[in-house]
């Protein structure tokens, strides 16, 4: 009964960190201007401002809370075995160099295109453009290899759709749903999203919850520390579950505080996940004997805690989960090629804004067609492989920039100030490029060639319009 009320008492005090985001700024330290470099007042984007407080804390939860939580207790506890919580612990802690990093970034812009606009204007048009393609990749692959997923989960209930033209069939009707709630407005979208949030979150806090009686004390107190290599492994693994909560600054232009309210939900959420997480590995390390040997670790787990309802209910948790994953990413991953193509990187057609409905629809049916060819041609781990490599070099580049954002715009920002100056950004590179390093030869090479295709589809956009009858017009 008291595991119970734990868990209730966990609940409780997650959603009332999630509604203090509707109070008054806390990471802010002033109000006063850029020194006269307004460059965060770009042109009028025509986009609604729609997204609140707790709109961004929903995208940043359902951009980190995928499909990983649901795989990787399993394969940590195989290399870690009750070292495990700790795993996910530490990862958490490495991960909040780079999310406090974003919000530092974040802080200094009002519209549209998260890292793209930070490297832009750090380095020129060129590395923003790349920043932006390495990360745009890295959720299109996501969106790809999660939709697969989606799919999968929902064979528990529907057989026809795990392999041949049913998987075919309810991959189309996945992405389809997802494109065209987005294309009728970033309302419906949000709409999507917090109600995705709120399934997702409720079977993961009934097993908190009921799950606290069943934890062994006595697995934890004697445990050996991993060797560097597994130690090493298991935090790549586990890293694949905190990353997504970079969708979360690409909206900008679309929030109605993004400079104060973006630091404060990327920061905010990311603990709060790291916690949830903890506790879900702590349980399942607890009632599971097996736990490195099982596929499916959280419907497991819930079974022992459940019975026979458990896994169902689980099973559940992960299609809404993954779900919301994939509208967090519909909303984001528009809005990057979208900037690109407002800063003339890519071509006119992907900034094409719906007429009735006020968003980048081309941008968003793109991604919709691409992503539906990658979920039908690829697999999931080669997809997934991509997404990481993508997102952590993009990462690395938009830290890179913090430097020269702080000396563009001076200390007088209107948003949160990273505090230790400079080491807290120096950590989180580190973390990238060591994370990076981890990935096979055949990886990078497929990256490299979309760097280069990106950089082919951008001198090709740049030469049209530098030739184009009314390029002066333009400037």
């Amino acid at each position: 009964m008291c595991g119970i009320s734990a868990g209730i008492c966990f609940l409780i005090a997650f959603l009332l960190n999630i509604f203090s985001l509707l109070k008054p700024n806390i990471f802010s330290s002033n109000t006063q201007k850029f020194k006269g470099k307004k460059l965060n007042a770009a042109p009028n984007e025509n986009l609604k401002r729609d997204i609140t407080r707790l709109g961004l804390a929903a995208l940043v939860l359902n951009g980190i809370i995928g499909a990983g939580i649901f795989a990787l207790p399993s394969a940590v506890a195989e290399r870690t075995g009750t070292f495990s919580p700790l795993i996910f612990l530490i990862c958490g802690v490495l991960m909040l160099s780079v999310v406090t990093s974003f919000g530092q970034a974040a802080s200094y812009f009002r519209n549209t295109g998260g890292p793209v606009l930070y490297a832009r204007t750090a380095f020129g048009p060129f590395v923003g453009f790349q920043a932006g393609w390495l990360l745009y990749l890295g959720r299109m692959t996501a969106f790809a290899a999660n939709s697969n997923i989606l799919v999968s989960y929902a064979g528990f209930f529907w057989i026809g759709v795990q392999d041949g033209v049913g998987r075919i069939v309810a991959l189309a009707i996945c992405f389809l749903t997802f494109t065209s709630i987005n294309v009728m407005g970033i309302k419906k979208g949000m709409g999507a999203t917090n109600v995705l949030t709120v399934l997702k979150l409720v079977p993961l806090f009934l097993f908190i919850g009921f799950g606290f009686v069943y934890i062994a004390p006595e697995k934890f107190t004697a445990f050996s520390a991993p060797g560097f290599d597994k130690f090493s492994e298991s935090l790549l693994l586990v890293v694949y579950a905190y990353v997504g909560f970079e969708g979360a600054v690409i909206p900008a232009g679309e929030c109605r505080n993004p400079r104060k309210d973006i630091p404060r939900a990327l920061i905010k959420m990311l603990l709060m996940i790291g916690v949830l997480y903890v506790v879900i590995q702590t349980i399942c390390v607890s009632v599971l004997p097996d736990l490195a040997e099982t596929k499916t670790p959280l419907a497991d787990a819930a079974k022992a805690v459940f019975g026979a309802t458990g896994a169902q209910i689980m099973t559940l948790a992960a299609f809404f989960s993954i779900a919301g994953n994939l509208s967090a990413i519909v909303i984001a991953a528009p809005r990057m090629t979208y900037a690109m193509a407002r800063d003339h990187s890519l071509p006119a057609w992907f900034g094409k804004v719906h007429e009735k409905y006020k968003t980048p629809s081309a941008s968003i049916l793109f991604l919709g067609g691409v992503g539906f060819f990658l979920a039908v041609s690829g697999s999931f781990a080669w997809l997934a492989i991509m997404s990481s490599l993508a997102r952590l070099l993009g990462f690395a580049i938009t830290i890179l920039s913090l430097p020269r954002l702080k000396k563009i715009f001076g200390s007088d920002s209107d948003g949160f100030k990273v505090p230790g100056g400079h080491l807290i950004p120096a950590v989180a590179l580190v973390v990238c490029v060591w994370l990076s390093l981890q990935a096979d030869l055949k990886t990078w090479g497929m990256t490299a060639a979309f760097v280069l295709f990106g950089s082919l589809l951008y001198g090709i956009t740049r030469w049209q319009r530098k030739t184009s009858p009314d390029s002066e017009s333009q400037n």
